[in-house]
């Protein structure tokens, strides 16, 4: 048979076209203890976050994203469950348990190429990950030791740009025929709050507004504030302000000193990984990537900044629970917005998951929010939220509790003190007078209690850790 007839044969063979992978890249960064109102795009008065915003500017920022437990640990294991800490096994700093299921092996196993860097602190090695590159337990700012599967290596440089290093990395030698997920986690601004030497000069020379509740003094609050180790004025100390107070302070006047050399040291903080942001996001722009990535910015929780004279999380008000969540994904989102549906931290891999194009899984707790992501929130979505807190009495002493935020109140249960507080958030939205005695409020007491034992009940919270937590771990095995 003649050579041009055999070339007409297989010129006359349907075509074999291979479908393009569509499905979208996962950009998923997140902080340790970044405030939402350390944030500009939520109107902070603190500082200007340019990069984190142009992520809500060119998609949608939530206005309401709650964590369901605020400390660092469980708030990683429910993120990556999309189930609440008594189901997943990690209500305190305890190990996290590997070999259940994630979102990274979910989307490993439908064909992503998946990675994590930076913080995950959560005792054991990360799986469901082709590649990672993590701090032991909190790691260091300055030049900081990275565990990869091969061991350990120091790096010399600072964290937040080594971790935005180690993103763009990832990014350039992914497999280019693979969408990819990453989980790109910042050791900041989480404390000792330790800024580059160039922003910590800026820093140094601003003076940053104080709280408007700077200066509670827990006046009809529960015993539960008075008692927690986490005071401006008290409990911060010498290494988190690393200096030598001037002589001759009043107590008032030694308080907003404190309060500046926090403040600035965490904002500083917090200016790094805004540049940080800024680099990824330029990375996605110049390599076409940047239509069809899925880009999360948040934090693991809130944080307080002064507010309440207090420093660190844990408790259920809106500082220390509020979380930041903005999203961007030109291909889906197509106009910014913003969204006052209420989120949490449960709901992030079941969305990453559907946005996917996967089956969220039927024994994950949390939702899909992808329909609210591209503009359109279910009739039936949530309108409250179930928390619950048991790290006591380490590190600061904040008592065990659960509660329920709702639209408009908060209802606060202190277990071992059987202690209440209820918030009207219309009426107080920065919590100073707690209503819970006040008779005016009796059927929002009953309406609350009822609607948050409904959903303890639904998200089979037996106190299985209220009598006896497990023994508490946070540093992966060294190699």
């Amino acid at each position: 048979m003649k050579l041009s007839t055999v070339l007409a044969a297989l010129l006359a063979l349907p075509a074999i076209v291979v479908a393009a992978d569509t499905r979208p890249n996962i950009l998923y960064i997140m902080t340790d203890d970044h405030a939402a109102h350390a944030i500009s795009a939520y109107g902070s008065k603190l500082i200007q976050t340019p990069n984190i915003d142009r992520i809500g500017k060119e998609g949608v920022r939530f206005a309401n994203c709650f964590v369901t437990n605020s400390i660092c640990t469980p708030s990683r294991a429910a993120i990556l469950t999309g189930k609440y800490a008594h189901i997943n096994g990690v209500p305190v700093f305890n190990r996290f348990d590997g070999s259940q299921p994630t979102v990274a092996k979910y989307l490993q196993k439908a064909g992503y190429h998946t990675g994590m860097i930076g913080k995950w602190h959560l005792g054991s090695d990360p799986t469901g990950f082709d590649y990672w590159n993590i701090l032991p337990g909190q790691g260091a700012y300055y030049d900081p030791v990275f565990i990869t599967a091969e061991g350990n290596k120091k790096h010399t440089g600072y964290c937040t740009d080594l971790i935005g290093d180690f993103a763009i990395d990832f990014m350039t030698d992914r497999p280019k025929d693979k969408p990819f997920f990453l989980m790109c986690h910042h050791k900041a601004p989480h404390r000792p709050w330790q800024p580059r030497a160039d922003k910590a000069a800026k820093w140094d020379k601003i003076e940053v507004p104080e709280p408007a509740t700077f200066n509670d003094d827990y006046t009809g609050k529960t015993d539960a504030a008075r008692e927690a180790t986490m005071r401006i004025d008290k409990h911060l100390t010498p290494g988190d302000v690393k200096q030598k107070p001037p002589e001759g302070l009043s107590d008032a006047d030694l308080k907003k000193w404190k309060y500046q050399r926090y403040m600035r040291d965490y904002l500083a903080c917090v200016e790094s990984v805004d540049d940080n942001v800024g680099r990824v996001l330029e990375y996605l722009d110049k390599n076409g990537l940047a239509k069809n990535t899925l880009v999360i910015y948040t934090s693991d929780q809130g944080f307080f900044l002064g507010d309440h004279n207090w420093f660190d999380k844990r408790f259920m008000y809106e500082e220390s629970l509020r979380m930041p969540f903005l999203a961007r994904w030109p291909e889906a989102i197509a106009k910014p917005a913003v969204s006052d549906a209420m989120i949490i931290n449960v709901d992030f891999a079941p969305t990453m998951l559907a946005a996917a194009g996967e089956k969220v899984p039927d024994d994950m707790q949390g939702k899909s929010f992808l329909p609210i992501l591209k503009g359109e929130t279910p009739a039936d979505w949530r309108t409250s939220m179930y928390y619950r807190y048991y790290h006591y009495p380490a590190d600061h002493a904040v008592q065990p509790h659960n509660g329920i935020r709702t639209k408009t109140h908060k209802l606060i249960h202190f277990n071992k003190l059987d202690q209440w507080e209820l918030y009207d958030l219309v009426k107080d939205p920065r919590e100073m007078k707690n209503v819970y005695a006040d008779l005016a409020y009796a059927g929002i007491v009953k309406e609350l209690k009822a609607e948050m034992a409904k959903l303890k009940s639904d998200l089979k919270d037996e106190d299985q850790f209220a009598q006896e937590l497990p023994k508490t771990s946070v540093n992966p095995k060294k190699k």
